[in-house]
């Protein structure tokens, strides 16, 4: 029986780099109560890049293990909800900011903050949509509640190979959407094994505040000018879904797409409450399921976690980091 672990922690407020492999005693774990999950893996975020370099205040307390999101089995639990040998993933609640969080071997947490995984979706799966995949779901999912469907024309991706714009791409496709993916990025081929039927570069948009309408639905990543240029060129009717920022947190805009266009924009928040995580992971266990997790995933260790960090805070990966916790 193990007696310890290894995690990805931050021991001190004044350490200077990017966190360490730290062995720590798992009987603690054991006595705490909760739901006890022995970790597999583990998605890399760009929010866990900024913690680790401390180039934002997220993590608010130190010492703290990083990483907002673990997939794993239940070894124990104290709420007959969830039994030994349940496949569960955990993000969000706090993860990596006020309680340790994903990049572990081992995790306690309580039985409230614990989603099980549909049947059928393995913990590499589940680790490589994540928090990312997750988020994409949500905007996905906002897309339709509020009117679009790949009937009604093409939707728009940008910063088309962020970990969350490449899933939305391929649960898009999915769909049945014909998908136009913005990057400015150039592209060898693997936008398209996503399911993209164009690939685009980002233009200059002109200047008014109604251009040529081409899209009838919208997942922005970005923010900013992105989102504003966007918005000026959705279809009557268009659905825009937000949750990026890369680009600025401003936005700068006319109300005309609104009132003119019906245009909407809506926002996606992917701290959402249980009953809607629960019903978002049966769809991504579904209808939502990308199908092309390998693609979209490169395998690390915890070991590889410095390189993994250094390659989104600059911008040179594409799709997403995931960390497989035990060799």
């Amino acid at each position: 029986m193990d007696t310890s672990f290894r995690a990805w922690r931050l021991e001190r407020e004044d350490e200077p780099g990017l966190g360490a492999v730290r062995s720590l005693p798992l009987a603690p774990l054991r006595a705490a109560g909760g739901v006890l999950v022995r970790g597999a893996f583990a998605g890399v975020n760009y929010k866990d890049a900024l913690s680790a370099a401390r180039r934002a205040r997220i993590v608010r307390r130190v010492p703290c293990t990083l990483g907002i999101e673990l997939a794993g089995t239940v070894e124990a639990s104290d709420d007959a909800r969830f039994a030994p040998g349940d496949a569960v993933i955990v993000h969000g609640f706090g993860l990596a900011a006020d309680r340790d969080g994903g990049f572990t071997e081992w995790m306690q947490i309580p039985a409230d903050r614990v989603v099980r995984l549909p049947a059928g979706l393995s913990l590499r799966e589940a680790a490589t949509v994540g928090v990312a995949g997750y988020t994409a779901a949500l905007a996905v999912d906002a897309l339709q509640a509020f009117g679009w469907s790949p009937s009604r024309g093409p939707v728009a991706v940008n910063g088309a190979t962020g970990g969350v714009a490449s899933i939305a791409i391929d649960m898009l496709a999915g769909l049945g959407a014909e998908v136009h993916a913005i990057s400015r990025k150039p592209d060898d081929g693997w936008l398209a094994a996503l399911g993209a039927a164009r690939v685009l570069a980002p233009q200059a948009v002109g200047d008014r505040p109604l251009e040529n309408a081409l899209w009838a639905g919208a997942v922005d990543s970005l923010g900013g000018e992105a989102l504003d240029g966007l918005l000026r060129t959705m279809a009557p009717e268009g659905v825009v879904t937000a949750f990026g920022n890369a680009a600025g947190n401003a936005l700068s805009t006319s109300v005309l797409p609104f009132i003119l266009r019906g245009v909407r924009l809506v926002g996606i928040n992917a701290n959402s409450p249980m009953p809607v995580r629960e019903r978002i992971w049966a769809r991504i266990g579904s209808d939502l399921r990308p199908r092309h997790a390998a693609r979209i995933a490169t395998p690390i260790g915890l070991d590889g976690l410095p390189g993994a960090f250094d390659a989104l805070l600059e911008g040179r990966h594409r799709g997403r980091f995931v960390v497989e916790l035990r060799g």
